[in-house]
């Protein structure tokens, strides 16, 4: 397996990408890492801070994208970037997945217009593994596409059940739909059009409407929705979890009492913080493309970056791009 890593991508690149890059080489002995950026000042950085530079290959690209470059400067102005280079190599077949954590509406036009969308899916989507009180949970689209149409949520939700199931290994996925109540009537033409579409879907275990309060209690494995309310709905779940963690780690330094407490229960406390640490998914799948892209959250350390690249081990060996084809003229 052969996947290429854009470098530059991301508020702590070029280092964490790189350090993320040696524990999944060490991990994932069938995996060669092709590692995309200035040679030169990847290969310094590595001697500096002495990171073995054996690991993994380095593809020179003498330029980076930023967040504040247009997405569509990908193809153009900024053609020789690391994460333009590192589409090419995928769109080539010199690689079996790409993963970066740099500017998302360049990962979603360098996926959507270079590597190209699987046959019949209308619209990419964004897709954040989520934690749950019950494990895992997908939610997409998250930001891809602001505005959608009934059947994009129909599309996506066959993408989101396949995924859960072929990468989490989730028997029989519940999908749900993000609406502002449970009954059937509820939401705008978008949300009651896309119902009538997701009751009559025969690839999907479809529940009906799921409320935001229920994502985080695992009222669903999938919960499908339009970008623009889906973002909303990942952003205010991350903040939530940040102020939990600070919460419950200023509660247990408070003095030598919930210290004492804490050592008591500190593998419990460790077992939990694992458990809703988004980190231990490492990305958003970029569902629909034609082959595995990942993207890594932007602010991405070098554990969070190494579990991305995982993912995406796990998504090109799944087969479940042609499962979704499949599905596609089943339905």
């Amino acid at each position: 397996m052969r996947i290429v890593v854009d470098a530059h991508g991301g508020d702590h690149a070029p280092l964490e990408i790189i350090k993320g890059c040696c524990m999944a080489a060490d991990e994932l002995k069938d995996v060669t890492i092709l590692l995309v950026g200035r040679k030169n000042e990847l290969t310094q950085l590595m001697s500096d801070h002495g990171l073995p530079a054996n690991r993994f290959e380095i593809v020179d690209a003498p330029d980076v994208l930023t967040m504040e470059d247009e997405p569509t400067s990908v193809l153009k102005e900024k053609q020789y970037s690391s994460m333009a280079v590192a589409f090419k190599l995928l769109k080539e077949d010199k690689a079996d997945a790409f993963v970066s954590a740099g500017n998302s509406g360049a990962v979603l036009v360098g996926a959507t217009l270079l590597v190209k969308r699987i046959r019949g899916i209308k619209r990419a989507a964004l897709a954040a593994v989520m934690p749950s009180l019950n494990g895992p949970y997908m939610m997409l689209d998250c930001g891809a596409n602001v505005e959608c149409k009934p059947e994009y949520l129909d599309q996506f939700a066959t993408m989101g059940s396949i995924y859960m199931k072929s990468c989490l290994n989730i028997e029989n996925p519940r999908v749900g739909m993000l609406n502002n109540g449970t009954e059937e009537c509820k939401g705008l033409d978008l949300q009651q059009q896309a119902y009538k579409l997701l009751k009559e879907n025969n690839n999907i275990n479809f529940i009906g409407n799921i409320e935001g309060r229920d994502m985080p209690l695992g009222g669903a494995d999938v919960v499908v929705a339009d970008g623009f309310s889906g973002n909303i709905a990942l952003k205010v779940s991350e903040g939530w979890g940040k102020m939990f963690a600070t919460t419950l780690k200023e509660m247990l330094t408070k003095n030598l009492k919930t210290k004492l407490g804490a050592l008591l229960i500190m593998d419990q406390i460790n077992d939990f913080r694992k458990k809703m640490d988004y980190k231990e998914y490492g990305g958003a799948p970029l569902l629909g493309i034609s082959k595995p892209v990942v993207k890594a959250h932007g602010s991405s350390d070098a554990k969070a970056f190494k579990n991305a690249i995982r993912q995406a081990n796990i998504f090109a060996q799944s087969g479940m791009i042609q499962t979704i084809e499949a599905a596609l003229n089943n339905n």
